[in-house]
């Protein structure tokens, strides 16, 4: 019992050095964060062990509520009394006594050693128990260990076998692939070869005796040919590429000769069997053209195939292009050597039938050409499928001989209307007709027949300024031209006869059913439809309307036009018209002058209204400007500043060195001006209609009421002086102004008007023979008479008495309106 106090020393030592392990911050035997985890997993563990079974039942009362964890399963017994005597029971001391200390020390002891076995056998046990567990650990761990290395071994040979294995395949797919390889090389090999060993067989074949272009191993080999060249060329690295390609060349070489040997030997047979016939003969008729063309569409079929491999070929190879190239101009020499001498004697056939007939000849010419352009054409696509620029080239001499022969011709025409129609032939029917439906063809002819254009219009162009210079500047008119009014009122007798005849016979024709007739019938086609003289139907035609009757410059300055219109450019109609016109307008003013002197000054005025109005109305249909821009230099500013400069005074002004330098002014100030000019021929022509209008009504109204004017202007002057401060007058105290010489003056002028007037609507009607533009051209005439005598009443009224009136027998209004009357 007094061995236990020590013990506590010991614990509370082992205690106090266990603290220190995890004593911070330095403990002496740290732990880690895993052993820490496992450290508080046991601590929470250990709190919730179960109650001991055996534990009594004083020590299961002194346990709080909260120690129990579990329930108990033993049952309480009834009285402390039982308990006692079962542990004694357990004890085996139920017969032993303690009656003394000693006794009981020695009891406890051994009960206290008791307990200490009996605790420790539990442990022992469990020792044992685990020792056993551990033994079999042991051994299923060596069992284990043992069967580890037994696979282990299993997993070595494995590996070993599989390596070999595996090896072995790789060898195997190695083999395999080297063998697929080697074939494949073989037949790449064999392949290439290929191309190298067709050269023997080529050469086998090319050099046969036998061999034909016409073959049917020919083109296959010329293919198989064409691909060995074009695979060796594209291998340029294999070993005698040089000599390879340079022996394929040849052979090449050698079909290419064949074809062309063949096409040609074909093409010029053809033409020896055609010029062997007669040259005489043959060439000159129509049948000549025809065998020609049927002898070589029939050998067609034998060429063209070769000539479809040759062509098909072409872009890829030079040597096919080459060959292609040489057929073509053999073709083309053929060609031409047949057709060269039969277009030349066809062409100097058609010059001989038509020799004064230019238009006829150049129509026939141009017909015959466009069917040899086409017809060679047609042949060409017999034999070939690709066109080439060189059969334009030959259709273009073939045409150039036709040329040679027209020009000379064309240049030394005089004739305006030859010239115009030659215009309209190689423009309307060849260029828009033949040429623009067949373009393709024609292009050669097209070439031609503008070369030929360009000349006849350059003609054209020439031959109008002389035609404008002799024939309308430089014309002189003769008597007859200027036998106006006489020729009018012949011409008009001779229409009422005609009419006359006419009523007696009506069912006969007469001139007058030609020559009468509407004047839309002679007007000039410029536009392509008849343009009518008057805007309006008349019944009678007046002479003057018709053309026969017109001024010659008016009807040369028309008809030339009219033959310029649809042959020329724009631009050179416009500048040609503006000749014409003006030097139309310039000898109508001239003969209007002639006429006045020769005749009245009516006659000149009507007919150049009448003529004038012809002018514009004619030209009106004429889709076109007639104005020209003219350029000019004007000197005006230099011509200045060089008298500027030469003045003593700008002298000192020469050498300074600022901006009234005189030099530097003079290059300034002195730079010509160029100015531009547009003349509008038409606006000539209504600038001096309406002058010639003008003074058409001035003289007409100085002719009518001269006097009255002269009397109105001195009674003006009497009132103008008298409102500047000048004496009072009395008109009717002016010795001009009594009443009875204003009644001579009076009826004089009614009288005048009266006698003169007839006459001049008479010229009038049958200068201008429209009503509606004799209304228009009188009426200001009758509007000044009538403001003149109201002008005159007026003044008669402010002035004079009604006495005074009575003796002038001033005519009412009335009265000058119904003589003015019969103007309408």
């Amino acid at each position: 019992m007094a061995e236990p106090p020590p013990a506590e020393p010991a614990g509370r030592e082992l205690r106090d050095r266990l603290s220190l392990w995890d004593r911070r911050p330095q403990p002496a035997a740290p732990l880690s964060d895993r052993q820490t985890d496992s450290v508080l997993e046991l601590k929470a563990a250990a709190e919730n062990l179960p109650v001991p079974p055996e534990l009594p039942i004083e020590d299961l009362c002194s346990l709080t509520s909260q120690s129990l964890s579990v329930m108990l399963t033993a049952a309480v017994p009834e009285s402390t009394e039982d308990v006692l005597l079962k542990g004694f029971a357990t004890l085996g001391m139920e017969d032993e006594r303690i009656e003394t200390a000693q006794q009981f020390f020695s009891w406890f002891a051994q009960v206290q050693t008791q307990m200490d076995q009996d605790e420790g056998a539990k442990y022992r046990q469990m020792r044992d128990y685990l020792s056993g567990f551990q033994e079999q650990c042991d051994a299923i761990l060596n069992d284990v260990n043992s069967a580890l290395q037994h696979l282990e071994s299993l997993q070595k040979q494995y590996l070993f076998v599989s390596t070999k294995t595996g090896t072995l395949h790789e060898a195997c797919e190695q083999l395999l692939k080297e063998q697929s390889e080697l074939v494949d090389l073989a037949e790449n090999i064999q392949q290439k070869l290929s191309y190298f060993n067709e050269l023997e067989n080529i050469n086998t074949k090319l050099n046969s005796p036998t061999l034909s272009v016409n073959s049917e191993g020919f083109i296959p080999m010329l293919a198989k040919l064409d691909d060995c060249i074009a695979y060796i060329s594209s291998h340029p690295n294999f070993k005698d590429y040089p000599v390879y390609l340079i022996k394929f060349k040849q052979c090449l070489s050698k079909a290419m000769h064949l074809i062309k040997t063949y096409t040609v030997n074909t093409l010029q047979n053809l033409t020896s069997q055609l010029m062997k016939r007669d040259p005489s003969a043959v060439p000159n008729s129509d049948n000549a053209f025809t065998l020609f063309y049927v002898k070589f569409r029939a050998a067609a079929p034998k060429v063209r195939t070769l000539i479809e491999q040759v062509e098909q070929r072409s872009e890829k190879m030079p040597e096919y292009q080459q060959v292609l190239n040489e057929i073509h101009q053999c073709y083309l020499d053929q060609r031409e050597l047949l057709l060269g001498p039969s277009i030349a004697s066809t062409v100097t056939e058609l010059t001989s039938q038509n020799n004064r007939d230019h238009c006829a000849l150049v129509r026939s010419g141009c017909a015959f050409m466009v069917h040899v352009c086409q017809d060679e054409h047609q042949l060409y696509n017999e034999f070939f499928t690709k066109p080439t620029p060189k059969l334009d080239e030959l259709l273009e001499k073939l045409c150039l001989s036709l040329y040679d022969v027209l020009r000379p011709m064309i240049i030394h025409v005089i004739h305006l209307e030859t010239l115009s129609e030659l215009c309209g032939i190689l423009k309307n029917e060849m260029l828009e007709d033949h040429v623009q439906n067949n373009a393709e063809q024609l292009g050669a002819f097209a070439a031609g027949v503008k070369q030929m254009l360009e000349d006849v219009q350059e003609r054209l162009v020439y031959r109008t300024h002389i035609y404008i210079q002799t024939d309308i500047t430089g014309y002189k008119p003769a008597p007859g031209d200027l036998a106006y009014p006489d020729k009018l009122e012949m011409m008009e007798q001779i229409a009422q006869s005609l009419k006359e005849e006419q009523k007696k016979l009506p069912s006969e024709a007469s001139f007058s059913d030609v020559r009468l007739e509407d004047p839309e019938s002679c007007n000039l086609d410029k536009s392509g439809s008849a343009e009518s003289l008057n805007p309006r139907h008349q019944t009678t035609i007046s002479p003057a309307d018709l053309h026969g009757m017109w001024y010659p410059t008016v009807r040369r300055t028309l008809v030339c036009l009219s033959k310029l219109y649809r042959c020329i450019d724009r631009a050179v109609f416009q500048g040609l018209s503006q000749e014409a016109l003006s030097a139309c307008i310039h000898s109508l003013l001239g003969a209007a002058d002639s006429i006045s002197k020769n005749k009245t000054q009516v006659d000149g005025q009507l007919f150049l209204i009448k003529h004038l109005l012809i002018l514009r109305e004619q030209i009106a249909p004429f889709h076109t400007d007639f104005t020209i821009k003219e350029i000019s230099l004007d000197l005006k500013k230099t011509r200045d500043a060089a008298f500027k400069i030469l003045n003593p005074k700008t002298v000192s002004r020469f050498f300074r060195l600022n901006s009234n330098n005189a030099l530097i002014q003079f290059l300034l100030e002195g730079t010509p001006e160029i100015r531009e000019h547009y003349i509008d021929s038409k606006k000539d022509v209504d600038r001096h209609l309406k002058s010639a209008c003008e003074q058409f009504i001035q003289q007409q109204t100085k002719q009518f009421i001269e006097q009255l004017e002269e009397f109105t202007t001195k009674v003006a002057a009497l009132k103008t002086m008298a409102t500047q401060g000048g004496p009072k007058y009395s008109l009717s105290q002016q010795p001009w102004a009594q009443p009875a010489k204003i009644n001579d003056l009076v009826s004089s002028t009614y009288k005048t008007i009266k006698t003169k007037l007839p006459s001049t609507l008479r010229s009038m009607s049958l200068y201008l023979s429209n009503k509606d533009t004799e209304l228009i051209l009188f009426k200001p005439v009758r509007n000044n008479i009538q403001q003149m005598f109201q002008k005159l009443h007026t003044l008669l009224k402010e002035e004079f008495s009604d006495e005074d009136l009575q003796i002038i027998a001033c005519p009412s209004m009335e009265q000058v309106n119904l003589l003015l009357s019969m103007s309408k």
